[in-house]
């Protein structure tokens, strides 16, 4: 499986439901019951969540007993902040000097359009 792009995983933890069951599987593996049991939505639908993060990956799923359960993948996770880290140093940057070329006085200014 190829590693998702950017966009995907963001559109990924974009949904308030996978966000929650991300960070609850930050703090320890579940299986998708455990999860419905304190979380509002129904055991099947948290399966589904789970897949999209599985798909993205974000979880993996590992058999323990007769229960599948879930966990967080903190490599995975880790890039993702280091790539959104860039795009924030990358940003601040280019405010950064936007800011220093607007507070010039005006004859530092470079002339023409």
């Amino acid at each position: 499986m190829s590693t998702p792009d950017l966009p995907t995983m963001c559109a990924a933890l974009g949904d308030p439901t996978r966000w929650e069951i991300l960070t609850r599987l930050g703090e320890g593996a579940m299986s998708a019951s455990a999860l419905a049991r304190v979380l509002p939505v129904s055991r099947q639908a948290i399966g589904k969540h789970l897949e999209v993060l599985r798909e993205v990956g974000l979880v993996e799923s590992q058999q323990r007993g007769r229960e599948v359960v879930y966990l967080a993948l903190g490599a995975q996770l880790g890039a993702l902040a280091r790539q959104l880290d860039r795009i924030g140093r990358s940003w601040e940057s280019r405010l950064l000097r936007i800011k220093e070329l607007a507070e010039r006085p005006d004859h530092d200014r470079p002339s023409g359009p």
